[in-house]
């Protein structure tokens, strides 16, 4: 079998999609000396975006997710349409996304959530729990933040948080989880309907966010499914430059 049969299995059993994630971690199922080189990984993705480029088997449907020529992507509007909870899975899952894209790590407390086209969140995120970054208690609160972006290099540091909050009876323990994280270099965003963005802006010029206001900004569900969207046909593009 050739690593591009492999891969076309590996899509296969996963309903037509990929990450990268499950392709580096499953690749030997069906191409066992698949990482006898020292370059594996980069060998894998030439091999892919070879195809791709070619108009063969495969195409991007992500910036890190891959599928099936002949399958059909889940439709945007069918999965934000279908409840909160869809909802917030599938911005995290956006948010992963960019982070990954943005050369971060990422991390998210939701590794069985879906994203979409059969992803779960926990083949995106690249951290699998918090490092100690900081005191216990602290961690303790902010590992419930939705998303959270950390640099590659060095010592591990968050650098962006986001928070997904599906009604404004969430805003409250979003902003508290986000404000641990005060002494530390790093922008908090609040992603919800564009309905509670007035109510989010009440909230921030009270104590104690008014103090670090400039830090928060609000994102509707549309404005950021817009930005991922461009992002992703821009990189799309230049896979046939």
């Amino acid at each position: 079998m050739t690593k591009v049969e492999a891969i076309i299995k590996l899509m296969e059993d996963n309903g037509g999609t990929a990450t990268w994630d499950i392709i580096y971690s499953n690749i030997e199922k069906y191409y066992p000396a698949a990482k006898e080189m020292k370059e594996w990984q980069a060998g894998i993705r030439g091999v892919l975006y070879r195809e791709i480029k070619n108009n063969r088997n495969f195409k991007k449907i992500g910036f890190g997710i891959f599928a099936l020529k002949e399958y059909e992507e889940e439709k945007i509007k069918a999965i934000t349409e279908k409840s909160p909870v869809r909802m917030h899975s599938f911005i995290e899952g956006i948010c992963l996304e960019l982070g990954n894209f943005e050369q971060f790590d990422t991390y998210t407390p939701d590794p069985t959530a879906t994203f979409k086209d059969n992803i779960l969140l926990s083949s995106l995120r690249t951290m699998n729990s918090l490092p100690p970054f900081t005191y216990q208690e602290i961690i303790e609160t902010v590992k419930r933040i939705d998303v959270i972006w950390f640099n590659k290099k060095g010592f591990k540091f968050p650098k962006r948080a986001f928070e997904i909050v599906d009604s404004i009876g969430t805003l409250g323990d979003a902003l508290a989880r986000t404000y641990q994280l005060v002494e530390f270099n790093l922008d908090f965003h609040i992603i919800g309907s564009k309905e509670n963005e007035e109510k989010f802006k009440g909230r921030i010029t009270k104590e104690p966010f008014i103090r670090i206001d400039s830090r928060y900004k609000y994102q509707s569900y549309e404005e950021i499914i817009d930005y991922y969207n461009k992002r992703l046909e821009l990189e799309n593009l230049s896979l046939f430059k």
